[in-house]
């Protein structure tokens, strides 16, 4: 027999509630996403300060943003089951409370292994806290309201990453990087009170209860993520398949992977429910979503970068820079929420992958004489058509799922987004070292002694030494070493010229994902067969 599915729950408690209860829940569970989202970012700005403090190297120091990152991978895909199995309110808080002591544990933490352990503590915690949010949310608010809900958690998930570097660098400078963990603890308190105040009681089936555990599930998905997420992290630094460690992990991840997938297409009650990807929204989106966290994450990483070895800025410098384009996604989020109500999301989408393509194209010809202002307005525009794709996204890809299928895709969906932030970080890191070598090879073809024009400026800058004082011999090597730095300078600007056209290009080929996606601004009501 075939009935059709009801997408969204009809919560009861609503009726014995004011209605804007609803709203406490969404703003409790966006603060519970903000606290993970911001502390994936915030201590890149700070490791420095903590490499000097703890005594450690630079490949050793990593490990705190590697650890927090692979255990955030982990998690986020059982976050449905344990939501399940627990209850969601219970589990939600059980995640804040995590949070919280272990951001105290970061802060306390004397010695590198400590605080890489606590970083793994406070990410198995906040893995719980994006999807689940999300979930609760979807599941809290009629189909009518869902825009303006996921504006308001999307802020979080799309201003945090920028706001991260930007409150990290201001915090580290001030009073020191402990700091950047112990600000956790008030939120961290508040969302507790909140959830237990606004949440609606949990309504556990006595027969998940009883159900076995997928043990095999879950030490299989953490091999497969953990092994593939580290394999990202550290790929670079270890010159990757040159190293026996990454080719270890690469192995691990595929092997881990596939019998995964088997092993969750196989047992009756899976840990990771992966029959969710038969709803075309679901599939077709979370690629998208993958593309997105490239691109969301991708910028974030080459625009400090870039600012920082290019333009000379400092961390607080750099972060401000960042902050007018968070601010842009903020204030588009109730735009976007608006538009989503009128227009077919999929043109939405469409209008914000066609803005940060050419954004991406624009940043293409920035170089060490750009200004602020020169940056200013790219960055909006980059704001403005992140959150045009983020939350007709997240309405397109979800709103067709079955209610009882919202939580497994909610997870599966943000699962991609981290996923495909940490391939872009890979890939551009890679790409930007490769093609500097090359372009630095090409120039040194055209730059040599023998070249008359190259001469004389060598000649004429040795001669300006001198005149400060420089003896002939010393003279001639600074000129030499400086000629080699313009060089290296040079070889930078067109490597990251080529990062930006590749991003932009990304979202340009994305487009034919739109043909796969519902409009999402109503519920489709897919057919389930018992």
């Amino acid at each position: 027999m075939s009935t059709v599915a009801t997408t969204f729950a009809e919560v009861p408690q609503s009726q014995e509630r004011p209605g804007w209860w609803k709203w406490a829940i969404a703003i409790t569970a966006s603060l519970g996403a903000v606290l993970e989202v911001i502390d994936t970012s915030i201590v890149n700005v700070a490791l420095p300060d903590m490499q000097g403090n703890l005594g450690a190297t630079l490949s050793e120091i990593g490990w705190v943003v590697t650890g927090y990152a692979v255990a955030n991978v982990v998690m986020i895909p059982l976050s449905a089951w344990l939501g399940d199995y627990f209850g969601k309110k219970n589990y939600f808080i059980f995640c804040l409370v995590g949070f919280t002591l272990a951001s105290v544990l970061c802060g306390m933490a004397t010695t590198l292994p400590m605080l890489i352990l606590a970083r793994v503590l406070q990410g198995l915690a906040g893995g719980g806290l994006l999807a689940k949010g999300q979930s609760i949310i979807f599941e809290t608010f009629p189909p009518h309201q869902q825009n303006i809900a996921q504006a308001v958690f999307g802020m979080g998930v799309m201003v945090g990453p920028a706001l991260g570097p930007t409150l990290g660098g201001f915090i580290t400078d001030a009073i020191g990087w402990r700091w950047i963990f112990f600000i956790n603890i008030p939120f961290g308190i508040l969302a507790v009170i909140a959830a237990l105040i606004f949440f609606y009681p949990d309504k556990i089936d006595p027969e998940v209860r009883k159900r076995k555990v997928d043990w095999w599930g879950i030490g299989l998905l953490a091999l497969a993520l953990s092994s593939f997420q580290t394999m990202l992290e550290e790929g670079h630094q270890e010159d990757w398949f040159a190293s026996a460690f990454i080719a270890l992990m690469a192995v691990l991840s595929v092997v881990g992977i596939i019998l995964f997938v088997w092993r969750e297409l196989t047992v009756e009650h899976p840990a990771v429910d992966l029959r969710v990807l038969r709803y075309r929204s679901l599939a077709a989106g979370s690629v998208f979503s993958a593309l997105l966290g490239m691109g969301l994450y991708g910028a974030l990483f080459a625009l400090p970068i870039f600012a920082q070895t290019l333009l000379h800025y400092n961390a607080e410098k750099t972060g401000f820079l960042l902050l007018p384009g968070a601010i842009a996604s903020a204030v588009f989020m109730m735009v976007g929420a608006q538009l989503s109500r009128k227009l077919d999301n999929r043109i939405l989408i469409a209008v914000g992958s066609i803005i940060l393509a050419l954004t991406m194209f624009y940043l293409a010809g920035i170089n060490p004489n750009t200004n602020e202002d020169s940056l200013y307005w790219p960055l909006i525009w980059r704001g403005a058509g992140t959150v045009l794709m983020f939350m007709p996204l997240t309405l397109a890809t979800l709103s067709p799922i079955p209610k009882q299928d919202i939580a497994a895709a909610s997870g599966f969906f943000n699962l991609t987004r981290q996923i495909g932030g940490s391939i872009g970080i890979a890939v551009l890191t890679t790409l930007l070292a490769e093609r500097q070598n090359f372009h630095r090879s090409v120039l040194s073809e055209h730059i040599s002694l023998y070249n008359p024009a190259v001469r004389a400026q060598i000649e004429g800058m040795a001669h300006h030494l001198q005149q400060q004082g420089t003896s002939i011999g010393m003279a001639k090597q600074q000129a030499l070493a400086i000629m080699d730095g313009m060089l290296s300078q040079q070889a930078a600007v067109l490597s990251y010229a080529d990062i930006f056209w590749f991003m932009g290009m990304v979202f340009v080929l994305s487009l034919g994902l739109l043909f796969f996606l519902g409009k999402g601004s109503k519920a489709e009501l897919p057919i389930d067969s018992h």
